[in-house]
């Protein structure tokens, strides 16, 4: 058995977070990681948050957000990260540590916009490991502030340091002479902490140190471990250790340590300078040390009572735990704490005239997300990262209270800091006493730091400004049918399901909905055969009132944005046919106009507004008019020897090119200043038709990127000084070294001084830093461009209006990863290459169409779109200086990696083939139907519509992450348009090839700004189990809350009583979870008033499921149920017992107003067993359920269980599935068994089962047709499939399960579930047969990611393995990382097997999708075959894969 693996959704928790200067020293980025992902963000200031699908009352005035502008997938989980600036570096470098002991050091690169790796450390050789074959510890980075080394601790015994090279200018002097560009690393070297005191053991944390002259490292650890239930006998076991690191001499001296901490400590943070020294984060208490004066420690609870005798003062006033805590340092005295429950505190340490801590004050700020990592950004701004819910983006503003002390110390202590507060600000402004303006506080705090000894307290308020959306920690999945689907797609053979996910814990508790594809909401549908494309335009009727608005935008802002809705309505729909085209006028209703200014007697080859949208052009084959409504303003007969077949527009310009190739343009011209006579004048372009030009597009640029100057010597004029210092080497593509390139940057292998005019010069330009570009009102003068394709496969980039030629790339449709501009000083050689042009023109496929278009926030991010023979390219356009003197386009592009097939059915080839000369002929004179549909608002979204055999959306906000969204639901559709209208609101049309027009909207409950379109219902209580009850449509759903516990049962003789515990007020009661079942509606997802069933105190749900039991109810013989498993758990004194329940879900008479009301629970069984009930599911009718270390069977008469069998079993079910009569169970040390149920004997035995220890997460089958695989999840983050084999010898006669696949996944997997391959009832075809009977069986993980798995041919499994070891070893991955390691079956026992492997890389293969066709048919060539079999095979996977 093979199969495939392919991670359907990204992960989307995140873990680590760092701000840093990621792309260049001029702005800082956030980096954000989550188990293989890193991302890069920006801090966008001041974004209208009207837009972007929000709801119009959160739309008041500016906000914050955050915007994507990078990700990067890794072969490898990120377990650490640190970032450190290099010598000579103009950005900063992430050092990423990978499992087990791996290092890389990454840095991105400008020319490919793209990571580099720059060096790589790998230290798993076995002499390092000490013999232990297991490794727990995770390979911890930390970097020293003043950034001369780094430091990672492996095996939680050796610390790795990795020096980083530091140069004078002096040495930088002597070096110039022949050597190449200087490593920035010295040599790493490992220190074993062992020998530094055979103590030191368990490192529990470690941090470097501010403000000492060396390296120095602190180290925290626990030599002698103890844990609660011993603290009476051993207590305050931590220690701290710093080691002072001589990175030359490699001696590492202990300058200071210090013993017998709380046994509880979990973390240190360093406190910077002036103050510096370290505070220790314990569970019950928070202690300051520093080295030179004595510790200052405070119990936060009274549990520290008897645990330690550590000096501890009572903190005043609070009273919680910092277990699970995560902290960050605002300033130098005040730090941000995020407790395990989401509350935010500041925590203050107040100083002395010595600079030694003698308070510690908390101020409880906000109650947020529950926080994994957390990241001060820019001041005022930050990050909290979080696993278990979704990523925030804090603003915080500060309050300075009049008093700087806190107001519970003693008086005369309190008297003194505000006098020397006033000293301080009457030497700093004249005023004296408290007169500082408001706006003087900053400076006060400043200037102030260093002599005031008081410490200014200031309480904090926190807003949200952003969220990253985490659908993480996936629990339990269930899939079930969408409540709204319009009646048009209702009756297709595929069902069109969602998957709804537990996601969140606590009180980021929550349902996530989500479906893969976008399903419109058709308002109506016309049948309108042969219209091949269309166009939708702004009628101008309401302008003229409006220009008088637009005048003064004071007092009139409300009522200008209803004229502007209002002015963006499509007043005409216009519809071309093969001879005719047909305007309708689109108001209220629709309807046909019959004499307008528009052409309607031939086909239309493009439509569109002008002019700001005051003008309609109307391009025919052979004129083009300008209408202003349906008023014919200007008609201009056009005859360039063949008709117009293609249009493009970027206002005010208009460009047409003909069935030969000519190109003309138009531009709108006013005569006089305001007057209505607008006209458009013809503007010949100057451009050589040596290759014929085969397609071209116009476009409008605003966002400042697009532009022929240098931008070193525009925006970098303000670094130009510290740029020059830091003279880092320039690892740049063009080989050319330019004057100018070494004044910015210092010395490239050669020493000069700049002269005087260039510098002048430099200065003398007006540049954007990268502050003026986010500030909200800033505009960019717009740029005009036009991009031309021409036959012999080279792609031009103009500036309008004089049409000067600003980029070149040859070989544009082989699809390179990066397209370069090699225009320099093409225009005098272009007779030259004439003849090599022509001979090579043969193998190049042809351009179809190109798009080239601005997206995302204020349309800074320009992609572009291309249409190749049979495939689609997508590049996103990024700067880059070229430096070339040339006054050439500094903008580079980027290929983006998706697997959108644009492969047609084979049959329609055939077909042309027999009359090619005929249907060329007649096709390239008809107008070209544009697959790429720009559009600028539906439903709040800007983006662009791809039609074809695989529609699909891209869509991008201000959020600013490329997404793509699949529309299959309605098949293959022709052609699209943006439709606003009064009764349609920012919706839009499409025709499928049924000939159908519909007129549509996008549903509104779904966030699209997401990998999957979203609906996330947030609970506010942690979900455990949901399940989809068919036949009444309603999902159940189990929840938790957590309740504080003040009892103990115990037990006298045979009774049990609860005992209540009095403790004083600052004790911290233990929680236990209270669980509760309900109902929850997909129509509205509101659970459902009235259906909550509460179990008791004390009793968990371990299981719930919908099960199908024998009922005379039904014609099938079979109803479904919902039953749930619990068990009752009264501590280690009381026998644990559990309970079954077993409800049905009823049809009642709804109550008045509350529609949702009309299904309720109705429990028909629920008896206490004899043990714990554990897993549950259904076989033949029946009930099974484990019970204890047995599994019975029951089944259900009259409101009652009878047992029917039984059988012993291993440690703990957890997991039961069930198939046929064979049920498979999963232990949770054991791994699975293999049960049978014989329904004439009624007996249930044990087929199988695998005998090697494994701790099972989850089981799924795996259906290959007449094969049955079990899928099973482990701890190890492995998925491994066992079969069933008696055949095979090491079976023993089928006694043992066999392994037959493993694979690691990298994440933990919790929910499974199956699903048929799409496809497979469309009828027997050749493909179809294949896959018929084969199922997917899909996961989701607890890091927020889904996956599947899909079995496959052994055929293609073969070809698809050649091409995975082929890929691994031809694309450089990033972070030097080795996907074959990390796919590889994950074990940290040893056992007496290998890994069998058998499942293929899914995200490997797609990076062959990314390869241009060079490197495609290079690589095919190699494993013996040919690119179209492996793309057939790819995309094969993605279409038979395509549910949701």
């Amino acid at each position: 058995m093979y199969a495939v693996y392919r991670q359907a959704h990204p992960p989307t928790g995140i873990e680590f977070s760092i701000y840093c200067n990621f792309f260049s020293s001029e702005e800082r980025n956030l980096v954000v990681a989550g188990t293989s992902q890193l991302y890069v963000y920006r801090l966008l200031r001041n974004v209208e948050s009207s837009a972007k699908g929000e709801k119009a009352s959160d739309a008041k005035g500016y906000k914050d957000k955050l915007e994507l502008l990078a990700s990067f997938s890794l072969f490898g989980n990120i377990m650490s990260m640190a970032n450190v600036q290099l010598a000579g570096a103009k950005r900063d470098a992430l050092l990423l540590s990978f499992q087990d002991a791996k290092l890389s050091v990454v840095e991105y690169d400008p020319g490919t916009n793209d990571l580099k790796t720059i060096s790589l450390h790998y230290f798993e050789e076995p002499e390092l490991r000490d013999g232990f074959v297991q490794n727990v510890h995770i390979p911890e980075v930390r970097v020293d502030p003043d950034g001369r080394c780094a430091v990672m601790l492996i095996y939680g015994t050796r610390l790795v340091v990795l020096p980083f090279r530091r140069d004078t200018l002096t040495e930088e002097h002597e070096g110039v002479v022949g050597e190449g560009q200087k490593s920035s690393f010295l040599p790493s070297y490992i220190i074993d902490i062992r020998e530094l005191d055979e103590k030191l053991l368990n490192i529990i944390d470690m941090q470097f140190l501010h403000g000492y002259y060396e390296p120095t490292l602190l180290m925290l650890y626990e030599p002698n471990q103890t844990w609660t239930g011993r603290v009476a006998v051993r207590q305050d076991t931590c220690s701290i250790v710093a080691i002072s690191l001589n990175i030359m001499q490699r001696v590492h001296p202990v300058i200071w340590s210090l013993s017998n901490l709380p046994f509880d400590c979990t973390q240190a943070l360093a406190v910077p300078k002036p103050i510096g020294g370290v505070v220790i984060f314990a569970v019950n208490s928070l202690v300051y040390l520093n080295q030179s004066v004595p510790p200052y420690g405070v119990s936060l609870n009274s549990m520290t009572n008897g645990t330690t005798s550590f000096p501890l003062r009572v903190q005043e006033g609070v009273k919680f735990t910092l277990d699970c805590a995560q902290a960050a340092v605002i300033s130098y005295d005040k730090m941000v704490i995020s407790l395990k429950g989401g509350e935010i505190y500041v925590l203050t340490l107040v100083t002395d005239g010595m600079r030694s801590v003698r308070a510690f004050h908390f101020d409880k700020a906000a109650a947020s997300v529950l926080t994994t990592c957390m990241t001060i950004m820019d001041p005022g701004y930050l990050f909290l990262g979080s696993r278990l819910g979704n990523s925030l983006l804090l603003k915080y503003t500060e309050k300075l209270q009049e008093a700087p002390m806190n107001v519970s110390r003693d008086h005369e202590k309190q008297e003194e800091p505000p006098n020397k507060k006033k000293r301080v600000e009457a030497s700093l402004n004249w005023g004296g006493g408290n007169a500082a303006l408001p706006d003087e506080v900053d400076e006060i705090e400043v200037y102030g730091s260093e002599a005031q000894s008081g410490t200014q307290l200031a309480t904090y308020s926190f807003e949200v400004c952003d969220s990253i959306l985490n659908i993480g920690p996936c629990v339990s999945t269930s899939m079930g049918e969408p409540a709204f689907l319009s009646e048009e797609f209702q009756n297709s053979l595929e069902p069109d399901l969602e998957i709804v996910v537990c996601s969140g814990y606590g009180k980021n508790g929550a349902l996530s909905v989500l479906q893969r594809s976008i399903r419109p909401q058709v308002v109506t549908t016309f049948e309108l055969p042969g219209c091949y494309d269309m166009w939708t335009v702004i009628s101008s009727e309401k302008k003229i009132e409006e220009d008088s608005v637009e005048g003064d935008t004071g007092d009139k802002e409300q009522n200008k944005s209803d004229q502007e809705e209002d002015g963006k309505r499509h007043g005409f729909l216009i519809l071309s046919r093969e001879d005719t085209t047909m305007i309708l006028q689109t108001g209220q209703e629709i309807m046909e106009l019959d004499t307008s200014g528009f052409a309607t007697q031939g086909p239309t080859v493009f439509a569109g507004n002008i002019g700001d949208n005051k003008y309609i052009v109307q391009v025919s084959p052979l004129a083009i008019r300008l209408l202003e409504g349906v008023n014919q303003v200007h008609f201009i007969p056009v005859d360039m020897g063949s008709p117009i077949i293609h249009c493009s527009m970027a206002d005010p310009y208009v460009v047409v090119m003909s069935a030969e190739g000519q190109v003309t343009m138009f531009v709108l011209k006013s005569d006089s200043y305001g007057g209505k006579a607008n006209r458009l004048t013809l503007q010949k372009p100057q451009i050589h038709m040596l290759s014929k030009v085969i397609t071209l597009c116009a476009f409008r640029d605003v966002s400042g990127m697009f532009s022929t100057d240098s931008k070193n010597s525009m925006s970098k004029n303000d670094l130009s000084s510290r740029s020059m210092e830091a003279d880092g080497s320039i690892q740049d593509l063009s080989t050319t070294v330019d004057d100018e390139e070494e004044m910015l940057y210092g010395d490239n292998s050669s020493l000069f001084t700049p002269n005087k005019e260039q510098g002048s010069a430099n200065h003398s330009m007006t540049g954007l830093t990268v502050a003026d570009r986010q500030s909200p009102h800033y505009g960019v003068e717009p740029t005009h461009w036009c991009m031309l394709v021409r036959e012999n496969g080279v792609m031009e980039i103009y500036q309008l209006p004089d049409w000067h030629l600003v980029f070149l790339n040859k070989n544009f449709p082989m699809g390179q990863r990066v397209l370069v501009d090699s225009s320099f000083g093409q225009q005098t050689t272009q007779e030259g290459g004439k003849k090599e042009e022509v001979t090579r023109q043969g193998e190049m496929p042809l351009v179809k169409e190109v798009l080239l278009v601005g997206l995302g926030h204020r349309r800074s991010r320009p992609y572009l779109l291309v249409h190749v023979d049979q495939e689609l390219l997508i590049y996103e356009a990024f700067s880059y200086d070229s430096q070339s003197g040339w006054s050439n386009l500094q903008v580079r592009f980027k290929k983006v990696a998706h697997n959108i097939n644009f492969k047609e059915k084979k049959v329609k080839q055939s077909k042309k083939k027999s009359d090619t000369a005929l249907g060329e002929e007649s096709g390239s004179t008809r107008a070209r139907v544009a697959r790429f549909r720009y559009f600028e608002d539906i439903s709040g979204y800007s983006g662009v519509f791809i039609c074809g055999p695989c529609p699909h959306w891209l869509l991008i906000t201000s959020r600013g992450a490329l997404r793509l969204h699949p529309m299959t639901i309605d098949g293959p559709i022709e052609s699209f348009a943006p439709f606003h209208n009064v009764n349609c609101p920012k919706g839009f049309l499409y025709f499928n090839r049924q000939g159908e027009l519909r007129i549509s909207v996008l549903p509104a409950y779904l966030s699209y700004d997401a990998p999957w379109p979203v609906r996330k219902i947030p609970l506010r209580c942690t979900v455990h189990y949901v399940s989809y009850h068919v036949e009444s449509k309603v999902y159940a759903i189990t929840t938790s809350v957590n309740d504080i516990c003040t009892k103990i049962p115990r037990m006298t003789g045979e009774e049990k009583e609860f005992e209540t515990i009095e403790r004083d007020e600052r004790y911290i009661h233990p929680v236990q979870e209270k669980f509760s079942i309900q109902l929850i509606s997909p129509v509205s997802w509101e659970i459902i008033p009235n259906t909550r069933i509460d179990l008791e105190d004390w009793e968990h749900v371990t299981c719930m499921k919908t099960v199908s039991l024998k009922s005379q109810e039904t014609v099938s013989g079979l109803k479904g149920y919902v039953a749930a498993g619990t068990c009752i758990l009264h501590g280690e004194e009381v026998t644990c017992r559990g309970r079954i329940l077993i409800m049905d879900i009823i049809e009642v008479v709804p109550e008045p107003g509350q529609p949702l009301t009309k299904n309720k629970f109705k429990v028909l069984y629920e008896k206490e067993q004899k043990g714990p009930v554990t897993a549950l599911c259904h076989c033949n009718g029946y009930l099974v359920s484990a019970i204890g270390q047995k599994i019975f069977l029951w089944s259900l008469k009259d409101n009652d269980l009878t047992g029917m069998a039984f059988i012993d079993t291993q440690l703990y079910i957890h997991q039961m599935i069930s198939i046929k009569n064979f049920i498979l169970a999963a232990d949770v040390m054991k791994s699975i068994s293999l049960l049978r149920y014989q329904e004439d004997s009624k007996t249930l035995s044990l087929v199988s089962r695998d005998a090697k220890p494994l701790e099972v997460y989850s089981v799924e089958f795996m259906v290959d047709n007449s094969q049955l695989g079990f899928l099973v999840s482990d701890r190890d983050k492995n998925l491994i499939v066992y079969m069933y084999l008696p055949e095979a010898k090491e079976s023993f006669g089928g006694m043992r399960l066999l392994r037959r696949e493993d694979f690691n996944v990298g994440a933990h997997v919790n929910a499974l579930w199956r699903t048929p391959c799409r496809g497979a009832l469309d009828g027997p075809t050749k493909k179809s047969i294949a896959w018929e009977n084969k199922h997917i069986t899909w996961f989701a993980s607890l890091d927020g990611g889904m996956g599947l798995l899909l079995p496959m041919q052994e055929k293609t499994y073969r070809r698809l393995l050649m091409l995975q070891n082929a890929l691994n070893t031809m694309i450089s991955h990033h972070a030097g990382l080795n996907p074959k390691a990390f796919r590889m079956l994950h074990a940290d026992r040893r056992t007496l097997q290998n890994a069998v492997r058998n499942i293929l890389d899914g995200e490997l293969l797609n990076r062959y999708l990314y390869l241009s066709t060079m490197e495609r048919s290079e690589l095919a060539k190699k494993i013996g075959t040919t690119p179209d079999m492996i793309l057939d095979d790819l995309l094969e996977i993605d279409r038979v894969t395509a549910h949701f």
